[in-house]
């Protein structure tokens, strides 16, 4: 996912985006433990993909808090 397409999301949809990405990492961990995985590099992926949402959620609401005042 591009950082421009999280951009344009809204708060609702980026929550959305968030807790799909953590369900997903929280699967691939546990199938991690119990079986080799396809591909390892969906752990790292899906963990970058958490930390873009976490961060433009971050930027967002100092945006806003930015303008309130």
């Amino acid at each position: 996912m591009k950082v421009s397409e999280l951009r344009d999301m809204s708060p609702d949809q980026l929550e959305a985006q968030l807790k799909d990405a953590k369900d997903t990492l929280f699967r691939l961990r546990l199938q991690s433990r119990m079986e080799r995985l396809d591909s390892p590099s969906e752990l790292r992926k899906n963990k970058k993909i958490i930390a873009k949402i976490l961060t433009i959620k971050a930027q967002k609401s100092k945006a806003n808090q930015e303008n309130q005042n």
